[in-house]
């Protein structure tokens, strides 16, 4: 195999295997066979597990800004549009971690909190980045601004899962952070 289509194999195995059996679930010997390599050959393309995750699900957020950024969807006012925009990204960004690693690994796992760390990080660069290209946003509102709403909105959202038990309280926590939080980060943001 070539090694663009080894690492295609790879990412596909593992978004799938993440998926359905889980982070921690899902050996590196299960994505090896799925893959049809080795297990040498999965460490000469990632140098571990962590890293074939967090490969897919940046790759997987991106996807989903990117197509949430240029649908043309456009509400009636930039405030509207920014809060929408906002609350949608926050929504994937939880489900994808919550569908490919599982919070359970999160908040048991001393080695996870450095791992949610990187995460973070990657995904805040990513955002700002995505909604600075974004001709609605990026022309609108400063660099500085946008950080303030992505970095805020984004450790609400990471919060959301250190503090929920059950989907129920997801639920409550995502319908409490737009009607009660949201608007008033939209509004400092804007001002």
């Amino acid at each position: 195999m070539e090694q663009d289509k080894i690492t295609v194999a790879i990412k596909k195995a593992a978004r799938e295997l993440f998926r359905k059996y889980g982070y921690n679930k899902t050996s590196v010997n299960e994505l090896a066979k799925q893959s049809c390599i080795s297990k040498a050959t999965f460490y000469k393309h990632f140098a571990s597990k962590e890293l074939i995750l967090h490969a897919v699900l940046m790759e997987y957020i991106q996807e989903n800004v990117q197509d949430i950024l240029n649908k043309g969807v456009r509400e009636r006012d930039l405030p509207t549009f920014l809060a929408n925009t906002i609350l949608r990204v926050s929504r994937v960004t939880y489900t994808v971690c919550n569908e490919f690693v599982g919070w359970e690994f999160i908040r048991e796992s001393a080695n996870a909190q450095e791992y949610l760390k990187t995460l973070s990080d990657d995904l805040e660069f990513l955002l700002l980045s995505s909604f600075i290209q974004n001709e609605t946003i990026g022309s609108t509102i400063s660099e500085d601004k946008l950080t303030f709403l992505i970095k805020t909105s984004k450790n609400i959202v990471f919060s959301f899962a250190f503090t929920a038990v059950t989907d129920a309280d997801v639920k409550k926590n995502f319908i409490s952070f737009q009607k009660e939080i949201l608007p008033y980060l939209v509004e400092a943001t804007l001002l």
